[in-house]
């Protein structure tokens, strides 16, 4: 599949996952989508919980749910939510998640409308701390 295509349907992804969201305390609904190296997409939404500590972001339910199918080699990730005038980031847990999967991700911030912004996360998370930082411990 062409890079173009696949972008596309990451973004569409991001955007269906958003709106299986469960979040009836903030009604803020985020949605992510990762790629594989393989070519695989595994999406994620919020899941708040009335012990608000407990809420679980997108991108981490992704992650997690990659995780759990064995995926551990990502490329990108499009994440999303309902702000519509502005791009909106992963916040700085989420990138730090990321970051323990390397860090040449592509980020697509997502806007409703479908139209993104391509970042990376060394631009959205520099001189991150990462799994490198203990390989001399």
């Amino acid at each position: 599949m062409a890079e173009a295509a696949l972008v596309k349907e990451l973004v569409s992804k991001c955007l269906q996952a958003r709106d299986l969201a469960y979040c009836p305390y903030s009604h803020f609904p985020v949605g992510a989508a990762i790629l594989t190296t393989a070519g695989d997409i595994i999406t994620g939404c919020n899941v708040e919980n009335a012990s608000f500590g407990l809420t679980v972001c997108a991108e981490r339910t992704a992650i997690q749910r990659a995780v759990a199918e064995g995926h551990r080699h990502f490329t990108a990730i499009a994440v999303t939510c309902d702000i519509k005038d502005s791009f909106v980031g992963p916040c700085g847990a989420c990138r730090q998640v990321l970051m323990e999967f390397g860090s040449n991700w592509d980020v697509y911030l997502t806007k409703p409308d479908g139209s993104y912004k391509k970042t990376s996360l060394q631009e959205l998370l520099p001189l991150a701390f990462s799994p490198a930082h203990l390989e001399n411990n």
